[in-house]
């Protein structure tokens, strides 16, 4: 993401991203095919095909691009959507790793991917 926001909408092909980032190409397109799907980034095809973003770098939070990739952040077992705990009802952090992961999810959408290429 950071190399398509530098791009300055430009359209990149994957095998030049990998190259100049030092990442496997099949890796590359398992993620570009998740932050497609999120609506992140759009792809053109043809021979000048590429990819490039779907929003001014500005617009894009790093909280989205972390949630198109892993998912909504979890921080604890118990907090994620797919995990119970039969001692959810019980137990006394649970309230405290829940305020650590409202922290950290506001964290992340409080940067934007323009922050990051400054």
């Amino acid at each position: 993401m950071v190399y398509l926001a530098r791009s300055k909408a430009k359209i990149c092909p994957l095998s030049l991203i990998s190259k100049k980032e030092g990442i496997s190409f099949d890796y590359l397109e398992k993620i570009i095919s998740r932050l497609e799907k999120a609506g992140l980034v759009k792809s053109k095809k043809g021979v000048q095909g590429g990819y490039l973003l779907e929003k001014k770098p500005s617009k894009i939070r790093i909280g989205e691009i972390v949630m198109a990739l892993e998912g909504k952040p979890s921080i604890i077992g118990c907090l994620a959507e797919k995990e119970f705990c039969p001692r959810m009802k019980k137990c006394l952090t649970r309230n405290v790793w829940k305020k650590l992961q409202e922290a950290l999810i506001k964290a992340l959408n409080s940067i934007t991917l323009a922050d990051l290429i400054k």
